[in-house]
């Protein structure tokens, strides 16, 4: 399974979930499909999903999830990108190039109001789930190959700086920290 495979499956999974915008049920969707696919590709999907995060692993986003999520440690980050995968392929695409962008997005400002986290932890399992659903047995140890990129260091400040993060995700700050 490749990236395209994997939006598609995204794609199923979110026309199947009972609310698209919750990372929790695309995931078991998702999760559900794979399960029945060959076994090869679900180990493959495994990838495929990490090779997103990959993608993903930018100080920028994780300034941005920093907001929307009134802080963000490492796991919550893992988790924040699992949401921004179960969004779909565009969504992804668009947040990843532009972190503000997410201020456009409903889901986005509905939890600024109601202050409510964003992530999609069990997004991180799909490839996992399905495996043992399908097998009983869990994923091969030699999957997946994650190899992070290095940080911007001119992102590197303290996500606190209130001034700071208002000039470089202007929207985003003005939902949550105005």
């Amino acid at each position: 399974m490749n990236k395209q495979q994997f939006w598609q499956l995204i794609e199923a999974a979110r026309d199947q979930a009972s609310n698209p915008n919750d990372g929790e049920a695309v995931a078991r969707e998702a999760t559900s499909l794979l399960a029945f696919r060959p076994v090869e590709e679900i180990v493959a999907a495994e990838q495929a999903l990490w090779d997103l995060m990959v993608d993903s692993y930018t100080n920028p986003l994780w300034a941005a999830a920093y907001i929307v999520n009134g802080g963000c440690s490492d796991d919550g980050f893992d988790y924040f990108r699992g949401w921004l995968i179960a969004q779909g392929r565009e969504t992804f695409e668009r947040v990843v190039a532009d972190p503000d962008a997410l201020a456009e997005l409903p889901i986005v400002q509905s939890s600024a109001a109601n202050g409510v986290d964003l992530e999609g932890e069990d997004m991180l399992g799909i490839a996992w789930n399905a495996h043992i659903s399908a097998t009983g047995d869990q994923l091969p140890p030699s999957s997946p190959t994650i190899r992070y990129r290095e940080l911007d260091p001119t992102w590197n400040f303290d996500f606190d700086d209130h001034d700071e993060m208002t000039r470089r995700l202007p929207r985003l700050a003005a939902l949550h920290l105005e």
